[in-house]
């Protein structure tokens, strides 16, 4: 049984050594690895699509990279570490190709985002080898905030809604905590589709607590600053209102009773004005008749002077035989005499004007 079977092995033996001697000797190939296929840069960063081939040829390998589009777009063909040709513009002083075929990209753009197919081939291997890396480019993210229209609400309040915002970032994901543990949608806590708000539908004490909102991407994560969010009992809140609202009441009382209204300044008059006692005393005075009181213009020395003539009370005709002949007369160049004030108490002394009337 033993020696019938070796004859069976001789010839597959024989069959694996033909194989073997033929891909050694007629057929040549470039065998290509990639290390890793997927890679994450940030803006302004760099990449190092890393590759590397065995061949048995000594001859410099050609090595061409392009960026999965619509239509394929070139980024660099070399001889070795010699690049061929002129780079597009939004390539050039960007790329470095080393001799293994690796490519180094500088200062990362938002368009550099893509599918990259590498091709390496020689002149004396019939077999060209070829790979594929995806490159990922995504902008940093700044450091969140939250928003909030209030930080203080009352027991039993509706849709209060806090807010997540950020300036920069791409591809973002968030996440609130509370209390340092993490919400998902629940009865009363709810988040928007993209988990950016966070709305309380109905606040409860239990709800008094610190808050944080945490972003991410795929190239870091970044985590606000916590914010207290202050729930007052509806009792204590009729409390405060009505202490400050004695405060208030107090407040006002005590400025009313410290005010007083500024008093007017009077006028004075110059002792020689015959009419101030009767400016003194005009309050007191009641007026019958406005035609005599419509100033009346006089001329003396040529120049036009406006005196106000008052015409208060008519003196009675006096015993005197000469003040009442004088009234009447037309030889009397004297205009008739009133008083200015009436009889007050019988202290004071009517005074008489000699206004003359024209």
């Amino acid at each position: 049984m033993k020696t019938a079977a070796k004859p069976q092995i001789i010839p597959w033996i024989l069959l694996l050594l033909c194989l073997s001697s033929y891909n050694s000797g007629g057929v040549l190939a470039v065998n290509m690895s990639i290390p890793n296929t997927l890679l994450r840069g940030t803006v302004g960063g760099e990449a190092v699509l890393s590759v590397c081939y065995n061949s048995f040829s000594l001859d410099l390998p050609v090595i061409k990279w392009q960026l999965k589009r619509e239509k394929s777009i070139t980024v660099v063909q070399s001889i070795g570490t010699d690049i061929i040709g002129t780079l597009r513009p939004e390539y050039r002083d960007r790329i470095l190709v080393f001799e293994n075929g690796t490519l180094l990209l500088h200062n990362l753009r938002l368009s550099d985002n893509g599918t990259y197919d590498v091709e390496i081939s020689i002149t004396d291997d019939t077999f060209t080898g070829e790979g594929s890396i995806t490159l990922t480019v995504d902008e940093s993210i700044s450091r969140p905030f939250i928003h909030m229209e209030t930080t203080s609400v009352l027991e039993l309040s509706e849709n209060v809604v806090l807010n997540c915002s950020h300036d920069n970032g791409t591809k973002t994901a968030y996440k609130w905590f509370k209390g340092g543990k993490q919400l998902s949608n629940m009865t009363r806590f709810v988040l928007s589709p993209d988990q950016k708000f966070l709305t309380i539908m109905r606040v409860l004490m239990a709800d008094d607590d610190i808050y944080i909102c945490m972003v991410e991407n795929p190239v870091g994560n970044m985590t606000s600053l916590p914010i207290k969010l202050t729930v007052y009992r509806r009792s204590s809140l009729y409390i405060i209102l009505s202490t400050g609202g004695i405060f208030l009441l107090i407040t006002l009382v005590t400025i009313c009773a410290c005010w007083t209204p500024n008093k007017k300044k009077r006028h004075h008059h110059p002792a020689g004005n015959p009419l101030y006692r009767y400016n003194d005393y005009s309050d007191c005075l009641r007026i019958t008749h406005t035609d005599d009181l419509l100033p009346k213009r006089t001329e003396r020395n040529g120049i036009n002077a406006v005196t106000s003539l008052y015409v208060l009370q008519q003196k009675e005709p006096s015993l005197d035989d000469s003040s009442n002949n004088s009234i009447g007369s037309p030889e009397s160049d004297n205009p008739p005499c009133y008083t200015s004030s009436p009889k007050l108490n019988g202290s004071l002394t009517p005074a008489r004007s000699s206004i003359r009337l024209t």
